[in-house]
């Protein structure tokens, strides 16, 4: 390299970077004049929370906001899904943005004025607080197109944590990509949070908890969640009576050996650095105290990261139930129902968007973490197109914020909307002027 283009390099770097602390610093004033508006926007979310697919309410309230924003905006994607696109003040690529919106059958416990005004569902997984950051992201660029090369696309989901008697059908994300939200255009990269009281920071050993506070962020690279598939089990042998039990094949004892011999896989056909969770999570079985069983249905899942390897588990279930099962005289069948696919975060996103990240809260506040063995369908987005799916802190340990994810005690720190707002804006500007 020449010596005289050294320094006209390391000069534009130096604009470069003093652009985005410009930008920055304009942005948090119109977040902190925002903020009022967030909370009472999340407030109102949280206070009437909808389980997917019965989003009406939180569709018609987020298509109304971006309509007035000036968006073109799409509805009815993916039965309640809205499609919206921001077109920035100058030409380049497109980056998409995703929120949740859907909530679950939990009855909240907290008793503060915002709890939930339907009886049985609340937003115990952060979706009220994903939908306002990303319609705080919306207006925040809206009112500063200038600031953006490129156009946005916010897509904001129905039904990721999806229903019990649907997984036949496709839901949520992948039937968002398969009605087309993500064409027309085509996003060059999509980001995504999610909502994190508590983390595994990488390098640490200990097996303490580790709150994620408001103002903090932690992220992964490649894998960040598993292939999340259920299963159900059903074991046939042969009734008989309790005091007679040779006349028959105990269903029950046949299931208990099974569940044991399952949990083999993990221990002793498995390679140590593979991840791997099976769990049985439901049982049910038998008729009366004093008749032998003669049907056993239980109902479990299963957590890896590789697709592959997620197919050899399956192989290998088979074969165990089918040698228990044959040894007692008794049958099994299995239906396996292969669900979310694990979410990989593209490196090379994740380690540009680091930078925008550490400048607003700080290299301190941002950590990598261990991948988690939860399930998430912002994946079928990332199989689109580069993909990067971080944790946005909520944790206050002096407000007792501190209950994880789908407990009747979940709550945030709601400084984690200004937060939310400002990192995903910053990913977002970053990636279309580089």
């Amino acid at each position: 390299m020449s010596l005289k283009i050294l320094p006209l390099l390391v000069m534009g770097l130096a604009t470069s970077v003093w652009a985005d602390e410009v930008r920055d610093a304009l942005f948090a004033q119109s977040v902190e004049e925002m903020f009022p508006k967030l909370v009472e926007t999340r407030r109102d979310i949280h206070s009437h929370p909808e389980l997917s697919n019965e989003e009406h309410r939180t569709a018609a309230l987020v298509a109304d906001r971006l309509r007035a924003l000036g968006l073109d905006v799409q509805t009815g994607v993916a039965k309640h899904g809205v499609v919206a696109l921001l077109k920035g003040g100058q030409e380049g690529k497109c980056v998409a943005v995703r929120a949740d919106m859907d909530a679950l059958p939990i009855k909240e416990l907290r008793a503060v004025p915002y709890r939930s005004q339907n009886p049985g569902v609340m937003h115990a997984c952060g979706h009220d607080v994903h939908t306002t950051v990303a319609l705080g992201v919306a207006e925040l660029l809206a009112k500063h197109r200038d600031q953006i090369k490129g156009s946005v696309k916010f897509l904001f989901q129905p039904a990721e944590e999806a229903m019990p008697n649907t997984y036949k059908k496709d839901w949520g994300a992948k039937l968002m990509v398969a009605e087309g939200a993500m064409d027309n255009p085509r996003p060059d990269a999509v980001f995504g949070l999610h909502c994190s009281t508590s983390v595994s920071p990488v390098g640490l050993i200990d097996d303490q908890t580790h709150y994620l506070q408001a103002g903090q962020l932690a992220y992964t690279i490649g894998p960040d969640n598993a292939n999340s598939d259920r299963f159900q089990i059903t074991i046939r042998g042969k009734m008989a009576h309790g005091s007679a039990p040779h006349y028959g094949v105990d269903a029950i004892v046949v299931a208990a050996e099974a569940i044991n011999a399952l949990q083999t896989i993990r221990s002793r056909m498995t390679n140590t650095r593979q991840p791997l969770v099976i769990s049985i999570g439901t049982i049910q079985g038998g008729q009366r105290e004093n008749i032998i069983a003669e049907k056993v249905v239980m109902g479990g899942t299963v957590r890896t990261y590789d697709a592959a390897f997620r197919d050899k588990v399956v192989e290998m279930m088979h074969r165990i139930l089918k040698g228990i099962t044959e040894a007692h005289g008794a049958t099994y069948e299995m239906d396996y129902r292969i669900g979310y696919p694990s979410i990989i975060n593209n490196e090379a996103l994740v380690k540009a968007t680091l930078p925008a990240f550490r400048r607003i809260v700080g290299e301190a506040n941002v950590w990598e973490v261990i991948p988690g063995m939860g399930g998430e369908d912002f994946s079928y987005f990332a199989q689109v197109t580069p993909g990067f799916y971080f944790r946005l802190g909520v944790a206050n340990e002096d407000k007792g914020i501190i209950h994880g994810a789908h407990t009747p005690m979940f709550d945030v720190d709601e400084d984690c909307l200004k937060v939310g707002v400002k990192v995903m804006s910053a990913a977002v500007c970053d990636f279309l002027a580089k």
